[in-house]
Order: C-alpha cells, then structure tokens, then sequence
C-alpha cells in the first residue's frame, strides 16, 4: 500500500502545524504499537495459564472417574500448558509410557482423549496383539529414562 500523500500547503504556518500533526502521528505510531505488543505478550501469558488450568483440571477429572473424559485439551493446548507428556497404560500388560505429545504428527485440534485409540503398547505389538492404551494423566515431564509410543 503506497503512503498517504499530504499536499504541503503553500503557507508558512499551515506547513508548521501540518509538520507538526505528522510529527504527532507517527510518534502516537510507535506508542500505540508497543502498547499492542504488551498487550500480545499478556494475552499470550493469560492464554497459557488458561491452558495450564485446563490441562490440570482435565487431570484431576481422569482420576475422580478413572477413564477418558471428553472434553479434553487438545494436544496443542496441552503442550502450551506446559504439558508435553502423556502417561499412559497397556490395557493387557499393564506396562506404563511416557508419550512425547510434541513428537506425534496431528492436526491442531486433535483432542488428547482421541488419542486413546491411536496408542499401542511396543511390548505387546511385537506378540503380534494391538490392545488400545489407557490414558492416566498429562505431565510436564517424562517419568521414564527412555519414553516410547
């Protein structure tokens, strides 16, 4: 977009106070551009908290009733959060993950309680069995040295 051209007025004061209103606007410019980014910034914080809360809330739900809940974050909220991992159970041999969220290939709206159906334990695929895994909870960290899917 080209810049807006002011025709400069052929007397002396009316150029001064044509000066002096562009000089204004570009410096009300630059003010209300970094009032914007401040506002980005604690809108970016405010929307991190609120998918904190939301991943903990989602957490404590799964413990209360002890299975999936839908609603759940989805994976991208939960990763914002701060929740990047998901542990999850074997529903066969019991056995326990870690899954990298970060690491799974997913369009940005899947929900973390989706993901129930898409995860298999590696012990029990290699006996040639596919039994779905249970979902227990959203962690900020890995509990396990090496976390597999």
């Amino acid at each position: 977009m080209a810049p807006k051209y002011h025709p400069t007025p052929l007397s002396g004061g009316d150029r001064k106070a044509l000066a002096k209103e562009l000089g204004r606007a570009r410096a009300m410019t630059t003010i209300l551009a970094g009032q914007a980014a401040e506002a980005r910034i604690k809108g970016e914080a405010l929307i991190r908290q609120a998918d904190k809360l939301l991943s903990e809330s989602w957490n404590e739900r799964i413990w209360a009733s002890g299975g999936p809940i839908d609603p759940s974050p989805t994976v991208d909220q939960a990763i914002n959060g701060g929740y990047a991992w998901l542990e999850i159970e074997c529903s066969r041999c019991r056995t326990r993950r870690d899954v990298d969220l970060a690491a799974l290939r997913h369009p940005p709206t899947t929900f973390v309680h989706d993901l129930a159906g898409r995860l298999r334990c590696s012990k029990c695929s290699k006996a040639g069995r596919r039994p779905p895994a249970t979902l227990l909870q959203l962690a900020s960290r890995s509990h396990q040295a090496a976390p597999e899917t």
